[in-house]
């Protein structure tokens, strides 16, 4: 099995909350990252993809139209974006790195097929700061909704 890593770069911002608690129990729980006036990152994404070297290319997958791929489906659609409020996929979800990653995941395991009908997402990661980052390997189902 050969795998293969592309990373891509956004900016993003959004509010770590959740709207049924009281203003004082989001500052306990999610401290700064609950400010009423959003922060932002500038986050990296890193897609592993995982499978056999097709004999015609020598690629597992053309990495020019993998990231042309994560671009379109994902990053278009967040850089420079408020996940809370403009991002249609990550609506009625705390927008915590965990629910987001979980999100892209999805998008970008539906529209993989398109580049080879062999490759497999294996790993995706989403680093929020030099400090923070999650990981993702397609083992969990559910999520935080509002």
């Amino acid at each position: 099995m050969i795998y293969v890593t592309r990373k891509e770069h956004f900016n993003a911002a959004h509010r770590v909350y959740n709207p049924s608690w009281t203003d004082e129990e989001n500052l306990r729980v999610f401290g700064i990252c609950a400010n009423q006036n959003f922060h932002g990152h500038n986050f990296e994404l890193w897609v592993t993809v995982k499978g056999p070297i097709h004999p015609d290319t020598g690629f597992v997958v053309d990495m020019k139209k993998l990231g042309d791929m994560m671009k379109e489906a994902v990053i278009d659609k967040v850089d420079h974006r408020n996940l809370n409020l403009d991002v249609d996929f990550m609506q009625g979800i705390i927008p915590s790195c965990e629910n987001f990653i979980v999100q892209i995941w999805n998008i970008l395991a539906a529209r993989l097929p398109e580049l080879s009908s062999t490759a497999q997402l294996h790993y995706i990661k989403l680093i929020e700061t030099p400090k923070n980052y999650v990981e993702y390997y397609g083992e969990y189902s559910g999520s935080k909704t509002l």
